[in-house]
């Protein structure tokens, strides 16, 4: 029964917003170091009261990655595209099928 107990002294209850849980208990150490990763990134800000940690997504973030992401996907889809009209006869006719 002990080890039971400071299994969950040890465990935390990941909060994604006031109105859903995560279903998933960690334990704290494991949720620290996710928490740090995406401070790192710059991802999540991080505010401290007491012994609650309150982490706040910075959406700014992930929006700039998307369009990294977005710049990247058209720019290797036109080449391979080229590449494929190229290569194979009849080019790219599957996708030109309407």
């Amino acid at each position: 029964m002990k080890a039971l107990e400071r299994d969950l002294e040890d465990s935390v209850l990941v909060e994604a917003s006031p109105h859903w849980r995560l279903s998933r208990v960690e334990t704290r150490a494991a949720a620290s170091k996710h928490v740090k990763v995406l401070e790192r990134a710059g991802l999540v800000r991080r505010t401290v009261r007491g012994r609650t940690h309150h982490c706040r997504l910075d959406a700014a973030r992930l929006a700039d990655a998307q369009k990294w992401i977005a710049f990247y996907q058209r720019f290797w889809n036109e080449r391979l595209d080229a590449l494929d009209t190229l290569l194979v006869p009849g080019g790219n006719d599957e996708d030109n099928n309407d």
